[in-house]
């Protein structure tokens, strides 16, 4: 398999292939960086959950700096819209998409 061109058949094995590496992505994101580094598939995912833990870590921290609005409205929201996202990663993964998630999923971390 080429880094560079990536067939159909080869695109469609790696995602059977690593269907649970995409899916552990959006639990522990960084599973796939040590058990699937070479699967396009499982990285795209990889990117995704480590962006949604950054998210996570960014809005604790905001929740828990700001007095009372951020205890009660911004870490519980923010926490609820992270764990809706989490679904939504482990949903596609386990479809065998690669459909980026809401606000979030154009960004690139990981290449």
């Amino acid at each position: 398999m080429s880094s560079n061109f990536y067939s159909p058949e080869d695109e469609r094995a790696d995602i059977e292939k690593n269907k649970v590496m995409a899916i552990l992505a959006y639990l522990i994101f960084f599973i796939p960086l040590l058990a699937a580094r070479d699967s396009k598939y499982a990285m795209y995912h990889a990117n995704q959950g480590l962006l949604l833990f950054l998210v996570a870590v960014g809005i604790n921290i905001v929740g828990a700096i700001i007095p009372i609005l951020g205890w009660l409205i911004i870490a519980p929201l923010g926490n609820l819209l992270v764990f809706v996202f989490v679904v939504l990663g482990i949903v596609n993964a386990a479809g065998g998409q690669r459909k980026p998630l809401p606000i979030i999923g154009k960004y690139e971390i990981l290449k």
